[in-house]
């Protein structure tokens, strides 16, 4: 029997097979498409997820691919200078491709062992109390123990289990694509600039080579959404928002995007779970899609794997949702209110004008980035220290930097004291004894994914918190 089938070979089913396996957890990924797409429907990592890939030893990849971008102007576009006193190490947006992301994810996860299989569509599930077995388009049947939908927006496990998707269905849609144009850099700047005073919606950006990212809103919502998008769309809507249609052609590819905007009513059914698109989908404003599911899986993959290991304390699983469940719930308000303020009319042009102002307060500026980039998340682990439930910046150490500790995905124990120790857990947390100028506490206990358990220097305070995340001591 499979630990666990993912179903979905994006960032969130790779981000996830790839935490399984930092576990010894078997796992398979099926993936329908035999070949990943060449939409690039994500153009960048925003802080947190940076943070995941440092904690995890891959952010010199993805650097070595993406351009360092000030954080400044994510809400909505309205313009602002990046905040001050950010609390992270990675106080930067990385512009990168989500072809790359995808790439450089799925082949994290190949190299620790996860068996991904391309061209494999599930088609059918049933559960019962010790498994869960999947049918595939091709007849073939798999057996696990667990399975997580992480495929998509049209997620077929979250349409087999029956799981709701309220929320609201696409009221515009936007065009997107890569193409060449014949109009001169000059001229698409100057127009692009004008379009965009009142225009959010619009772009036109150079990817080199002659080659351009085009973004313009659509006519209307298509009846048939599988139905390609064609380059004479792109013309006539680019003529009809900016006067001009550049002269396109030679597309690589056309896609396009709605603002539906729905959240699962549940992220669990009994051994299935869901994450990312699949338990999730809202307009891409702010660019926060992909980096959700990314720490999604995050979230999910030490409990799952805990689960799997038989080491995981009563509940653990279900804190999944009740801990991702209400941070997808802001995303999907903040995008909400973002496309509100992107609207031309001039009621929200008001409103935009307003918030433009306040933003210029430095505590609003900083509230609406942190909550863009997911660095305001704090899991609710009950009355503690300031720090309990927050995920932990990457303090530097007398001995390194944090994040150097974290690489293999266990419990961490940053001792201040060298009076504190974690007998018993020795299998699923590391004791390390350092200290830090930048942490004002005797000692905090790291669940997996970054987030603070427990800080303090009681000792049986600890063995409790210990017991609550990391199961019984050996």
């Amino acid at each position: 029997m499979i630990d666990v089938i993912v179903a979905g070979g994006g960032p969130t089913g790779m981000m996830l097979a790839a935490e399984l396996r930092l576990h010894g957890v078997h796992v398979v990924v099926l993936e329908r498409e035999p070949e990943p797409p060449p939409f690039v429907r994500s153009m960048g990592l925003h802080v947190r997820s940076i943070e995941i890939m440092d904690q995890r030893g891959l952010l010199d990849r993805f650097l070595a691919h993406g351009r360092r971008h000030p954080l400044a102007g994510f809400f909505a576009g309205i313009e602002a200078p990046a905040p001050e006193r950010l609390d992270t190490a990675h106080g930067y947006v990385l512009g990168i491709p989500q072809t790359i992301t995808d790439r450089l994810l799925a082949e994290h996860a190949a190299a620790v062992g996860a068996d991904i299989r391309r061209g494999a569509e599930l088609t059918g599930l049933s559960q019962d109390g010790d498994g869960v077995t999947v049918e595939l388009a091709d007849g073939a049947r798999l057996r696990a123990r667990y399975l997580a939908g992480c495929d998509g927006g049209r997620s077929t496990v979250r349409r087999l289990l029956g799981i709701g998707f309220p929320g609201e269905p696409a009221r515009v849609e936007t065009l997107l694509g890569e193409v060449r144009v014949t109009a001169s850099p000059e001229t698409v700047a100057e127009v692009v600039a004008e379009v965009r005073r009142t225009q959010k919606r619009f772009g036109l950006g150079p990817l080199g080579d002659g080659v351009y990212r085009v973004v313009v809103p659509a006519a209307g919502v298509a009846e048939d959404r599988t139905a390609p998008t064609t380059l004479d769309e792109v013309r006539q809507q680019l003529q009809e928002v900016a006067g001009t249609d550049f002269g396109v052609h030679s597309p690589r590819w056309l896609s396009r995007f709605g603002d539906a905007t729905r959240l699962a009513e549940r992220y669990r059914d009994g051994r299935v779970f869901l994450a990312g698109d699949a338990a999730h989908v809202h307009p891409p404003t702010g660019g926060q899609g992909l980096n959700l599911g990314v720490q999604d899986a995050f979230n999910l993959g030490w409990k799952l794997a805990a689960t799997v290991r038989g080491w995981a304390p009563d509940g653990l699983l279900d804190t999944y949702q009740s801990e991702r469940h209400p941070v997808a719930a802001d995303v999907l308000n903040n995008t909400r209110a973002q496309m509100e303020l992107m609207s031309t009319e001039p009621g929200p042009q008001a409103v935009r004008r307003l918030l433009a102002e306040l933003i210029g307060f430095e505590e609003v500026n900083r509230h609406l980035i942190e909550k863009i980039t997911a660095l305001n998340v704090r899991y609710d682990f009950g009355p503690g220290h300031d720090l309990l439930g927050r995920r932990l910046r990457d303090v530097r150490l007398k001995h390194g930097r944090l994040y150097e500790l974290t690489r293999g995905g266990r419990g961490l124990l940053l001792d201040q004291t060298g009076r504190l120790d974690v007998t018993g857990w020795t299998d699923r947390v590391d004791h390390v004894v350092d200290v830090s100028e930048e942490l004002d506490v005797p000692a905090v206990l790291l669940r997996p994914d970054g987030h603070v358990a427990w800080a303090g220097d009681d000792r049986a305070d600890l063995a409790e918190h210990l017991s609550r995340w990391f199961g019984a001591a050996n």
